[in-house]
């Protein structure tokens, strides 16, 4: 029977939740760095054993930890980034008009095809790549070298790079959200990106017609489908079928249109999940009530999926890289809240139930289906 095994990241510390199949009963790890900010764990599709972390700490700034055993033990490795030949640590300047600083890694994307190449995407928003498990990072330049980046923003939580998305059927192709630039797409590996924004609209950007300045939270996509993208923006649900050249909203019915996090379904490319916020400056949930929304027609009509979740006086929030799906025949959800719960839901968000409580406040949830 199929394992399943969920990675939290947690302010204070990261944990790994074990389970098998049926998904009734969970094992919870001791805090992996205790005390520490783990804003995104995730593993390797090609080695399910081989995982990174990004460790951070306004004390002594970022490191990557690398496991070789499914979290059990860690090594840190990565300590140094590399900037245009340039070795650094936390903070950096490039000599252009605009200092970049490096706060933090915001999102780490194992390559589809190799246990040792890594993408990693960095506060001030920049792109960085790992050949060799993670010991030497070396910067894509091409993100921070766009025309338009001096004219970039950051959004409440900083000027992030925090979407990396990889399309399994063509490996030159990746694309990336920034908050609160927007997103791109490279067609040749990382060395060129341009916007890829058309059909957006933001509040508060003087040209309507800008190609940059959009706050996107989030991207999704469905392998099997990678032409088709969704996003989860600042106000707005949006849809893309040509790979992003152009978005349709399809926030449709939805109690609010803003929020941070959204999934595809493992096995139904047009089954979406968001989890509705009230609004950018009231970061809880509309009514106090904790509904996930799903969509099975890739928008538009949405339904509340309440069952095992908070109806009252709930007022947490559910960040962007904390929501995730297992491959197992009947697709798992989970999310993580700044209350500190995983939930998880073994029927693709039919029923839900807390499967740990009283963590620190998540900050990612990825999730890895084993044998």
């Amino acid at each position: 029977m199929s394992r399943v095994r969920v990675l939290v990241g947690t302010r204070k510390g990261a944990f790994v939740l074990t389970s098998d199949g049926k998904r009734e009963r969970w094992e919870v790890s001791e805090p992996y760095f205790a005390g520490w900010e783990i804003y995104h764990l995730k593993g390797s599709p090609v080695d399910p054993d081989r995982l990174y972390a990004s460790q951070s700490s306004g004390w002594f700034g970022q490191t990557i930890q690398r496991s070789e055993d499914g979290g059990k033990t860690w090594e840190p490795v990565g300590n140094e980034f590399t900037y245009d030949g340039i070795a650094g640590t936390h903070q950096w300047y490039d000599g252009t008009q605009h200092p970049w600083e490096f706060a933090r890694v915001w999102h780490l994307e194992p390559s589809l095809t190799d246990p040792d190449t890594v993408y990693a995407g960095v506060e001030d928003a920049a792109l960085f790549r790992t050949v060799d498990g993670g010991r030497t990072w070396h910067e894509l330049s091409g993100v921070r070298q766009h025309a338009s980046g001096p004219s970039w923003q950051p959004g409440a939580g900083g000027l992030c790079l925090h979407t990396i998305l990889q399309d399994p059927s063509n490996p030159e192709r990746i694309f990336i959200a920034i908050s609160a630039a927007g997103a791109f797409r490279t067609d040749d590996g990382g060395q060129t990106w341009r916007p890829i924004n058309h059909g957006l609209h933001s509040e508060g950007i003087p040209d309507p017609g800008a190609e940059v300045g959009h706050c996107v939270h989030r991207l999704a996509m469905h392998a099997s489908r990678p032409g088709v993208l969704f996003m989860q923006k600042h106000w707005d649900v949006m849809r893309s079928d040509d790979s992003g050249e152009s978005w349709q909203e399809v926030s449709g019915n939805l109690p609010s249109d803003f929020g941070f996090p959204i999934e595809v379904h493992a096995h139904e490319p047009d089954t979406v999940y968001v989890v509705p916020i009230k609004s950018d400056s009231q970061h809880f949930p509309p009514d106090g009530k904790l509904r996930v929304y799903r969509s099975r027609t890739g928008g538009n009509e949405w339904e509340a999926l309440t069952n095992g979740l908070p109806q009252s006086d709930c007022y947490l929030n559910v960040l962007r890289d904390a929501m995730a799906v297992d491959s197992l025949d009947s697709c798992g959800v989970y999310f993580g809240t700044s209350g500190g719960q995983v939930y998880a839901s073994a029927d693709a968000g039919d029923n839900w139930t807390p499967i740990v409580r009283n963590l620190p406040a998540v900050l990612s949830v990825e999730v890895q289906t084993l044998p």
